[in-house]
């Protein structure tokens, strides 16, 4: 257990701490300097980003649908080429005889 003095240092007040933080924040903030192009650089990158996404997007799509219809074709294809039972024709029928 740490133990902490409450009484505040002399010569130190809530506003002068938050004077001296501001000053300090506004000369670090003054010695920053953009790239003239930076808003056009980052933007460049963010549609190049976002293009690239739409393509991986599309292709996946592509692929997909390209893979379904491919094995529903497949599943098509493996249906036996003889007649079922069903439509062999040999039982009950159930219309009428015509008299």
């Amino acid at each position: 257990m740490t133990h902490r003095d409450a009484t505040p240092s002399r010569g130190t007040s809530p506003d002068r701490t938050e004077r001296d933080l501001s000053e300090a924040l506004a000369a670090l903030a003054g010695g920053v300097q953009a790239a003239p192009d930076a808003y056009r650089t980052a933007r460049g990158e963010w549609l190049r980003r976002e293009r690239r996404r739409r393509i991986v997007l599309a292709v996946l799509i592509t692929v997909v649908f390209a893979l379904a219809t491919l094995i529903g074709l497949w599943v098509l294809n493996q249906t036996p080429s003889h007649p079922g039972v069903i439509f062999s024709g040999l039982g009950p029928s159930l219309t009428r005889p015509i008299p």
